[in-house]
C-alpha cells in the first residue's frame, strides 16, 4: 500500500469509531440532556452538540473530561467492535487519526492526533501522537482532568503551559505531570513537531 492509499486509509478508520455518535449514544442511555452534560463538563452545549454531530473534533483533555462524565475511559471511544486480544500491534499505516480539533471555545486546537491503540480494552494508558501544527497561539484555553500524562517530544519544539509554568520541550525532551495541573501544548517556532503522548487514567 503506497502512502497516499495509507493516509486515506488511516482517515476512513477514524469516521468507523463515530466518536460523537457514540457520545450521544452515552448521553441518550444515561437520559441526560445537552445542557446536563455541558453543566457537568464545563463546556457549551453548542460545542458537545458539533462533538456528537461529528463537525468538530474534541482534543483529548475535553474528551477525558467527556468520558468522565458519561462513566467509560476516553479509550472507549477509539474502540473497535472485534474480539478482545490480551495484545494488539499497530502498523503505522493503520493509524487512526482525529483532524477538525477544536478548542473549548471554538477555536483552531493546533493539532491533530493519532490514537496507537483501539483493539486491547480496558487499559490502564491511552497512548498517542499528537502532531502539532505551527502559528496556532491559543494560551486562554488550558485544560485539566483526572488522571497522569508523560509526553514525550520526536521531532521539532512545543511549549507547555503546566499551572503557572511555561515549558518549551525539544526534540527527545520529556515530562511527567498530574493531569490534574491546568495545562495546554503549544507550537514553538516554525516547524510542526510531533509528541508522545501517554494517558494514565485517574481512579
Amino acid at each position: 500500500m503506497g502512502k497516499t492509499k495509507a493516509k486515506k486509509a488511516a482517515e476512513k478508520q477514524v469516521d468507523d469509531f463515530e466518536i460523537g455518535a457514540k457520545i450521544k449514544a452515552l448521553r441518550t442511555a444515561k437520559k441526560k440532556t445537552l445542557q446536563e452534560v455541558a453543566n457537568d463538563t464545563g463546556f457549551s452545549p453548542a460545542l458537545i452538540s458539533q462533538i456528537e454531530n461529528n463537525n468538530v473534533s474534541p482534543p483529548i483533555a475535553t474528551l477525558s473530561r467527556i468520558a468522565k462524565v458519561l462513566g467509560v475511559r476516553v479509550g472507549y471511544f477509539f474502540e473497535d467492535e472485534g474480539i478482545e486480544s490480551d495484545y494488539e500491534v499497530l502498523r503505522a499505516d493503520q493509524r487512526p487519526i482525529v483532524t477538525k480539533v477544536i478548542s473549548s471555545s471554538g477555536g483552531q486546537h493546533g493539532y491533530i492526533y493519532h490514537a496507537l491503540t483501539h483493539k486491547k480494552r480496558d487499559k490502564l494508558m491511552e497512548p498517542f501522537v499528537l502532531t502539532v501544527e505551527p502559528g496556532v497561539r491559543d494560551d486562554d484555553n488550558q485544560y485539566s482532568h483526572e488522571g497522569e500524562e508523560f509526553l514525550l517530544v520526536m521531532d521539532g519544539e512545543v511549549e507547555l503551559l503546566l499551572g503557572e509554568d511555561r515549558i518549551v520541550l525539544e526534540e527527545g525532551d520529556s515530562v511527567y505531570f498530574e493531569s490534574s495541573l491546568k495545562h495546554r501544548l503549544l507550537s514553538h517556532g516554525d516547524e510542526k513537531a510531533r509528541v508522545l503522548a501517554v494517558l494514565c487514567r485517574g481512579n
